[in-house]
């Protein structure tokens, strides 16, 4: 997997507590509101929200590529979609190169290219490693570039985290100019309608609501997730660059366990002996 972020993983399934946490925030919030008063048409104002959204993006794209920006907003969807790496493909990372390795003291280096051939189309991460390795680098010579290539992939892929965060640092900005904007409004008619100051500054007072909910419900947990997500595809990569690094010292399968192994949580090693007595 070549992290594009465009591939961050949806995998067809949605993501049940993404979903129910979502609906849970909004229900939270419509429901204080509806406790709380029966004036519901008061906390809706289209001029405070396009403020909002409007000067938040606005600033976003003259801070940013617009191929950037769109990039995050179609990536702010894909949260709700359960990611493809899970614990269960880490473990299964570790047995692919066990096998590899064994593939490779039986029939060497032609043996695994014979054995992955149909990966470029599946994986090009790991179709890129395994060529290194058939090509004959060093051990160490396919960690440092595989390391590279994880390292800027997952630099690269964490851009649209980083437009998000700035979009919801930017909008209570926009919250607070909007209110100004509204007082200022509501000051310059107080000497006509003295009753109308009251409404004003809830009119005013909205444009800073939304300008807190915005980021706080919608662009942090998005960001935040998404990063998530590149560290979890980032720690892949890692496991799965030592293991072909250790293919091409030609390391025994037993020490690519081991190796691997130390990446992960103790309750997912690979254990060889049970997997053949599993398989017997």
């Amino acid at each position: 997997m070549l992290l594009r972020s465009g591939d961050l993983e949806k995998a067809g399934e949605m993501s049940t507590t993404t979903i129910i946490g979502f609906v849970a925030g909004i229900i939270l919030f419509l429901g204080s509101i509806y406790i709380a008063t029966d004036n519901y048409l008061v906390f809706l104002d289209l001029a405070s929200f396009v403020m909002v959204i409007g000067g938040t993006f606005a600033t976003t794209f003259i801070s940013y590529e617009p191929r950037y920006v769109f990039q995050a907003i179609r990536l702010m969807s894909s949260i709700f979609f359960a990611p493809r790496i899970q614990r269960g493909v880490l473990q299964g990372e570790v047995a692919r190169c066990i096998r590899w390795g064994y593939i490779i003291q039986k029939t060497g280096l032609p043996g695994l290219e014979a054995d992955t051939g149909k990966l470029k189309g599946q994986d090009q991460f790991l179709a890129f490693g395994v060529n290194l390795v058939i090509t004959g680098y060093t051990g160490p010579e396919v960690r440092q570039i595989m390391t590279n290539l994880v390292e800027t992939s997952f630099h690269r892929n964490c851009v649209p985290a980083d437009i998000l965060r700035n979009m919801a640092g930017t909008a209570p900005a926009y919250g607070m100019i909007g209110t100004l904007v509204g007082l200022i409004i509501m000051l310059g008619k107080m000497g006509q309608d003295p009753a109308a100051l009251g409404p004003g500054m809830a009119v005013a007072l909205i444009t800073t609501l939304y300008g807190v909910l915005l980021p706080r419900m919608i662009l942090m947990p998005a960001a935040s997730k998404i990063q998530q997500r590149q560290e979890i595809v980032r720690f892949r990569n890692l496991l799965v660059t030592e293991g072909l690094a250790l293919l091409a010292e030609r390391r025994n399968p037993r020490f690519v366990q081991d190796a691997m192994n130390s990446y992960l949580d103790p309750a997912i090693h690979f254990d060889i002996d049970r997997h053949m007595k599993s398989k017997g």
